[in-house]
């Protein structure tokens, strides 16, 4: 297993979209026994997954990424270990930081990253405070992970495929686009991860087959779409995530900018019942 993916281990946990709420995001954590009271690791050999999206639609997307940062860095000290997927919100925060307002050369009109991410609810606050040290970690997340039989994966979205047929050529792939300045690259990454619903509807299952048959793993789980509408909730309602496509299929986005709760969702969900 590549070091990039969580290793077998302690009991699993997966975050959704927090989307700049580090103050829920840090409550939610508490709750679920993974930080004390003064913000340390309380997990132990608890193992915690981040699915992306850190950033954009909330106060203070660089707080969500310091913590995540030092959960990374402290947790190992007590056997546990905090991972972090490549969101789409990340890839348009970059964008933003390295190409600003430059048009993309894709003859479909005028787009930009600094247009998309405006638009997509960037804070020029975020862009204010990203530091070398946070473009780096960004900028080498994987896109992909799997962990205990459940393939990890920040959009619901096949488009994963068109950079290869397997998680390390895939994550390879997005890493070198970028370490890279092709601007075209970049906004095709962008434009890739925002594509979503891929295992809704009547072929849900099959597609979903078909992408866990090529990538291994017996169940997707996916931040990016908020699940509200597919369980005809408001997203302040939602109380828990939601399983779907024959139950190949879990959705952990509660739509936490939209009012919706912080989750922090153990895996495999849900827990199986003791004999």
């Amino acid at each position: 297993m590549a070091t990039e993916e969580p290793a077998p281990g302690g009991p699993l946990f997966v975050v959704g979209d927090v989307h700049g709420h580090p103050e829920e995001l840090t409550a939610a954590l508490r709750h679920a026994g993974l930080l004390d009271a003064d913000g340390g690791w309380a997990g132990g050999a608890a193992r915690l997954v981040f699915l992306g999206d850190f950033v954009d639609r909330g106060p203070d997307g660089v707080g969500v990424i310091e913590l995540v940062m030092r959960l990374a860095e402290t947790a190992p000290e007590s056997g546990g270990e905090v991972r972090a997927l490549l969101g789409n919100h990340e890839i348009l925060l970059l964008g933003r930081y390295f190409f600003g307002d430059t048009a993309v050369p894709d003859g479909y009109g005028p787009r930009s990253f600094e247009r998309s991410w405006r638009i997509n609810g960037g804070l020029p606050a975020d862009q204010e405070r990203l530091t070398d040290r946070h473009v780096d970690w960004l900028l080498d997340r994987p896109a992909l992970a799997l962990a205990d039989d459940h393939l990890l994966m920040h959009s619901d979205t096949t488009a994963y495929l068109e950079w290869g047929t397997s998680i390390g050529q895939i994550n390879a792939a997005v890493r070198d686009v970028l370490h890279g300045d092709d601007l075209a690259e970049w906004w095709e990454c962008w434009r890739r991860l925002t594509t979503r619903y891929a295992f809704r509807g009547a072929r849900g299952p099959e597609v979903a087959d078909a992408l866990l048959e090529t990538f291994g793993g017996e169940r997707i789980v996916h931040g990016h779409s908020v699940f509200a509408d597919q369980v005809g909730l408001l997203p302040k309602e939602i109380t828990e995530p939601h399983l779907y496509a024959d139950g190949k299929v879990l959705a952990v986005d509660a739509g936490l900018f939209d009012g919706g709760p912080c989750l922090v969702v153990p895996l495999p969900w849900p827990a199986a019942e003791a004999p």
